[in-house]
């Protein structure tokens, strides 16, 4: 049985996303409803049709299509575009100890726990209790919630519990008043990120970052567009996902 799946018109190729498929006998959609029984039947990539005749494309979901479509959130969020790249960038591999500040809904720790297990672990720090629970019942998906700690700690006031991380992602409202206590508790060499959304916040950040003796500072800001993909009529779409944030990245120094 699935739990979760995504359905992609063939017409239009708009996606439509489940979840909790397994306890309904038909799924609806505006262009009629679709058997649960075709949906557990058929393998990921088949065409099935509603009892319209409409034809859509049944697919698995992915860490990707969970955050964009099935993440339930009450902020705003690390949108795949950066957080895929932070990711990377930070060099996260199976076994790495993460800090997190700016828990939020969950969708950076996903990211993050997807890359440090099955040895790994995200200690995430949220001063908000609601978004504890929030990001806990996202973080379900493929049990990444397993790879994560969690902490109910305002960082301007408590301490970092850990020590000794292999990397570390800051998001909070005013990143440069934490960032000596997130570097002492980093390991020398090893990279910090920081995401803020303004340029006062980044000209805070790189101050702080100076006063703590972190190098190979980098300001970078990611940019997709995406592009019609008719042969005939190749061409950018008429819409882009432009700023989002201004990532932040340096190295802790001794």
């Amino acid at each position: 049985m699935k739990d979760k799946c995504i359905l992609i018109d063939c017409v239009s190729n708009d996606y439509i996303y489940f979840e909790n498929i397994d306890k309904a006998s038909q799924i609806s959609t505006h262009k009629g409803n679709i058997s649960i029984d075709d949906i557990n039947n058929y393998p990921a990539g088949s065409v099935i049709h509603t009892h319209k005749g409409h034809p859509y494309r049944l697919t698995d979901v992915d860490l990707h299509d969970y955050i964009m479509f099935g993440l339930k959130r009450e902020t705003q969020i690390v949108y795949p575009k950066d957080s895929f790249f932070i990711s990377g960038y930070l060099g996260l591999k199976n076994g790495d100890k993460v800090f997190e500040c700016g828990l939020g809904s969950g969708a950076m720790a996903m990211v993050m726990a997807n890359s440090v297990a099955p040895d790994g672990k995200i200690f995430s720090y949220e001063k908000r209790e609601r978004f504890i629970e929030l990001a806990k019942d996202n973080l379900k998906f493929d049990n990444l919630i397993n790879f994560v700690e969690f902490s109910n700690k305002d960082l301007e006031v408590d301490e970092i519990g850990e020590g000794d991380f292999d990397a570390a992602f800051v998001d909070s409202k005013e990143p440069w008043n934490i960032l000596r206590k997130v570097s002492d508790s980093l390991k020398a060499g090893k990279k910090m990120c920081i995401l803020v959304p303004t340029f006062n916040q980044v000209i805070e950040v790189l101050k702080e970052l100076k006063r703590i003796h972190h190098f190979d500072i980098a300001v970078k800001e990611i940019f997709i567009r995406d592009f019609k993909t008719l042969p005939d009529r190749v061409r950018p779409e008429d819409r882009m996902v432009a700023h989002t944030g201004f990532i932040i990245f340096s190295r802790k120094g001794v």
